[in-house]
């Protein structure tokens, strides 16, 4: 809950001071800093797709809270009732990228000749590469492209040039059952619907909710012995 005040907070204050004041000039350094923090926490609020009394209210709210005025509403207790507007907003945005990522999937199924798993997950072997295959308990060392199903492109080792490890148990369900169907030096193209990566919260700013993902990811290695610590990378 704290968390979610948190990442909207900024946004809301940046509606207020939109409002209330002439649009600020954006010169120093700290002024882009400041500037940018809001604009990323106000792309996140942003997809809640506020009504303009919404907006109001919250603005409002701010308003009368910095400035110290006694508070017209218990606020603690339906504060409490934000994390369950934000959770039925955010289905609601969902449905749509669900709906299209699933003709997406089975499109891809029938165009390229690819297959689906019982989950849903749909792959398509682009090298099998040699066995043994990884296990999901397995550390694995890969470079791997991910996008959304219009082409965009939200992370990619290759870019950076680096590979990276991660135990196949700790990252998003599509991962770590497609990993395992390919051995070292294999390649794999998987498309993976929203239950199996991120659902309905998804992984802002890059990821909306309920996005399905396209991930073309190279099996470099099977790492033994380091799946003993928490995986701190990218979103996978």
């Amino acid at each position: 809950m704290k968390k979610i005040l948190g990442l909207t907070m900024a946004s809301i204050l940046l509606f207020s001071c939109n409002q209330a004041q002439k649009p600020a000039k954006i010169e120093t350094d700290d002024d882009k800093t400041y500037y940018s923090v809001g604009y990323l926490y106000g792309k996140r609020f942003a997809d809640f797709k506020l009504n303009d009394r919404e907006k109001a209210a919250l603005m409002q709210g701010v308003r009368e809270g910095v400035s110290g005025q006694k508070e017209q509403v218990k606020t603690m207790e339906f504060a409490m009732k934000f994390k369950d507007i934000v959770q039925k907003k955010m289905a609601s945005k969902s449905t749509g990228e669900i709906e299209k990522g699933k003709k997406f999937l089975e499109n891809f199924v029938k165009t390229e000749k690819a297959q689906k798993t019982e989950s849903g997950l749909a792959y398509k072997i682009l090298t099998p590469g040699k066995d043994p295959k990884p296990k999901a308990t397995d550390t694995v060392k890969v470079h791997y492209k991910g996008t959304l199903i219009d082409g965009t492109e939200f992370d990619s080792s290759y870019k950076r040039n680096k590979p990276i490890e991660f135990p196949l148990n700790r990252v998003i369900k599509g991962w770590t059952e497609g990993m395992q169907l390919i051995g070292k030096g294999g390649k794999i193209k998987l498309v993976i619907p929203s239950d199996l990566a991120y659902g309905n919260q998804g992984a802002p700013p890059s990821i909306p909710g309920g996005a399905t993902l396209v991930f073309e990811v190279e099996l470099l290695d099977i790492v033994t012995g380091k799946n003993d610590g928490e995986h701190k990378g990218h979103n996978h």
